[in-house]
C-alpha cells in the first residue's frame, strides 16, 4: 500500500521577521487586553506571534502596525506552548491584507529572512 502526502500550497510567501505590533482583543478568561507583541513569521494573511495574555482558538483580536499606521481584524487559528517570549499564536486576518506589515510579498521568495 503506497500513501501519497499532499501539502497545499501557501496563499502567499512566508517572511520570517520581527516587527512590533499592538494586538488588543479579549483573553481566555474573558478579560479586555491590549499589549505590543512581536512577530516571528509574517504573510499577507497573517502571521505567527508571541503574546503575553492567554487567549482562546477562534477569538477575534485586532492588531495594529504602528509602522504602516495600519489596524487589521484576525482570528486565533493556532496557539502554541508557552515560552518565554509568551505565546506563539497564529492569526488569520479576516480579510488579506498584504500591505499591512510593510513588506513586498509580491517579491518575496517563500520563506524569506527580512530584517
Amino acid at each position: 500500500m503506497s500513501t501519497t502526502t499532499y501539502t497545499a500550497p501557501r496563499r502567499s510567501p512566508r517572511v520570517f521577521r520581527r516587527l512590533r505590533v499592538e494586538a488588543a482583543g479579549r483573553s481566555h478568561d474573558g478579560r479586555k487586553f491590549r499589549e505590543v507583541c512581536e512577530t516571528v513569521v509574517v504573510n499577507a494573511h497573517g502571521g505567527l506571534l508571541y503574546l503575553k495574555h492567554e487567549v482562546n482558538n477562534g477569538e477575534m483580536l485586532v492588531l495594529a502596525n504602528p509602522e504602516t499606521q495600519d489596524e487589521q481584524e484576525c482570528r486565533v487559528v493556532y496557539i502554541g506552548e508557552p515560552a518565554e517570549k509568551g505565546l506563539r499564536v497564529g492569526v488569520e486576518f479576516l480579510t488579506p491584507a498584504p500591505h499591512f506589515w510593510g513588506i513586498d510579498f509580491a517579491s518575496a521568495p517563500p520563506d524569506t529572512q527580512v530584517h
